[in-house]
């Protein structure tokens, strides 16, 4: 069982994004996925399943959102640098 989320908008706003209504559902889904894996609320596996897209490809499109795919402090990395 799932849940739906339903979001209205003006149908201009295809015209003016020139996009078409499934390319903008799309976009828009992808969106709000990169930003709740970059708020660290969703795996990245949760967020490709959530958009129905491979893990890797939804991880390739994060940087169309300026998300980064790994979010590491400097000491996370000096930790994964010393155990590599």
């Amino acid at each position: 069982m799932q849940n739906q989320l339903s979001i209205q908008y003006p149908k201009n706003w295809l015209d003016v994004l020139q996009l078409t209504q499934q390319s903008f559902e799309e976009e828009a889904k992808m969106a709000m996925a990169a930003k709740l894996f970059e708020m660290k609320r969703l795996s990245s596996g949760m967020a490709a399943k959530l958009v129905g897209v491979p893990r890797v490809r939804f991880l390739l499109n994060l940087q169309r959102f300026s998300v980064p795919m790994i979010d590491l402090d400097e000491d996370e990395l000096l930790t994964d640098i010393e155990n590599a």
